[in-house]
């Protein structure tokens, strides 16, 4: 049995606090589990490779708006292999790489298999026993299966067998509205599928304003891909070589089928703790399997701590990262320092893009007396040069301080622009006067931001 000073699950996130580690303490002896391709979800199935697929889809809705500006071209081939190979080829050779470096730090044990704990601090390793002071519980997440007849006999990909695909789907089904559906049903629609995608909420990636997520409905349909929104799979066939999905309106109980050949399960995310089982050292969980953690990231046991996916709460790779540097600082440093989620932004790389951070207007009206800003793309002189459409910027902040609550942006580089707002909501005060008294650049995209703060009224002025 061997025992180390940290075991640190995953090599995800979890390897920013031992690379800190094993730069503070050249005698620490690190145990470090991985059941899967070296580097972490992120590197290997997630935001990066999603990404680089979703680049030359972005670039091929560009060049079908070149006619809009008099510019006539012609797209005589979309070599679908060659585009998802390009980018497994640069991930793995990435993934091999960390892996490499990894092995050839003698403080460092690597473990490619998957972690099982048997006792208190113990853990399974293949044919080994190990066992370790601090534990660091990086566990992430894996796609999440719904039950549904007749699914797994038909079978299905997720984002994790994308990479792996040969061959382009002609047709191709989506269950589920979030983002990884409408990222990846942009991505295949781009490169030539039919797609088809069925979300049994009332509207897709419900987590955003409802008006962005009309737009981008809108946007999609107008696109050619088919969004079937208040519809719930229940069944899937097997009929030749096609699969048929069946669905069912969850406001009329009327059904559809829709016939494809490929069905991408893209239904959320669910936990690993199932595989891992940290209850057998005494770490709940809770009713879904995620690890719960205080507000150190410390789990019900002491000295073993969690962070990203595993804990449910942001599953987004930068979200990780920050989590990892409040674990170093409490785990290994003696610090107290409490996680801080007042300004949790994300992306959609869709074609629009969507940027959000912080709070919705449904949200802070029940906390707050605020005003909101709307200000659309076209109106400035960037956007008008784009011939770019409906897009806008929308911003909430507090009425008396100016103090800003949340912002939501959909049209090009929406990522970008709210960077802006993001870094003045980290400042003492999280106040928009430094946008007011800031120079934006004419006639630059940041001027749509600007002019959003510049229209702020209250919310009954916008709504009727």
């Amino acid at each position: 049995m061997k025992h180390y000073d940290v075991i640190a699950f995953g090599t995800g996130s979890a390897m920013n606090i031992v690379a800190e580690l094993i730069g503070m303490q050249p005698n620490i002896r690190v145990a470090v589990i991985e059941n899967s391709m070296v580097g972490g979800i992120c590197l290997t199935r997630g935001c990066i490779p999603s990404k680089m697929l979703l680049y030359p889809a972005e670039v091929l809705h560009e060049t079908k708006r070149l006619s809009i500006f008099g510019i006539d071209v012609e797209i005589k081939n979309i070599d679908f292999n060659h585009v998802v190979s390009r980018v497994r080829e640069s991930i793995v050779h990435e993934s091999k790489t960390i892996e490499q470096n990894i092995k050839a730090d003698p403080r460092i044990d690597l473990y490619q298999t998957t972690g099982e704990f048997i006792d208190d601090y113990t853990v399974k390793v293949g044919d080994e026993i190990i066992t370790g002071d601090k534990i660091l519980l990086c566990i992430g997440s894996r796609p999440l299966i719904p039950k549904i007849e007749g699914l797994e006999e038909a079978g299905y990909i997720t984002n994790r067998d994308i990479l792996f695909m040969k061959k382009l789907p002609k047709r191709l089904a989506v269950i589920g509205g979030g983002y990884i559906a409408a990222e990846f049903g942009f991505f295949f629609n781009m490169m030539g599928s039919k797609v088809t995608i069925l979300e049994m909420l009332p509207r897709m990636i419900s987590q955003e304003e409802p008006e962005i997520s009309d737009l981008l409905e809108r946007e999609f349909r107008a696109q050619g891909i088919d969004v079937k929104t208040n519809h719930k799979v229940v069944a899937v066939e097997k009929r030749g070589d096609s699969k048929v999905v069946i669905a069912e309106n969850t406001e009329t109980g009327s059904t559809v089928e829709v016939v494809a050949d490929e069905i991408l399960v893209a239904a959320g995310r669910r936990s690993n703790a199932d595989i891992t089982k940290p209850e057998k050292t005494g770490v709940k969980t809770d009713k879904n399997g995620w690890i719960i953690v205080n507000d150190y990231l410390e789990t019900t046991k002491p000295n073993i701590w969690a962070c990203g996916d595993a804990i449910g709460k942001y599953m987004f790779k930068h979200v990780a990262n920050y989590e990892s540097q409040v674990v170093f600082y409490n785990a290994f440093l003696g610090r107290k320092i409490k996680v801080d989620y007042h300004a949790v932004p994300h992306a959609i790389f869709t074609y629009p893009e969507i940027a959000s951070v912080g709070l919705k207007e449904s949200e802070a009206i029940k906390k707050y007396d605020i005003l909101v800003g709307y200000y659309p793309y076209e109106n400035t002189a960037k956007g008008e040069a784009m011939a770019v459409k409906d897009y806008f910027v929308k911003v909430i902040v507090e009425k008396d301080t100016y103090r800003i609550l949340g912002a939501h942006i959909i049209g090009p580089h929406a990522s970008i622009l709210i960077q802006e707002i993001i870094n003045l909501m980290y400042t003492n005060d999280q106040s928009a006067i430094p946008i007011y008294r800031g120079m934006h650049i004419h006639p630059a995209l940041s001027e749509v931001v600007e002019r959003a703060f510049y229209s702020l009224q209250p919310p009954e002025a916008w709504h009727g």
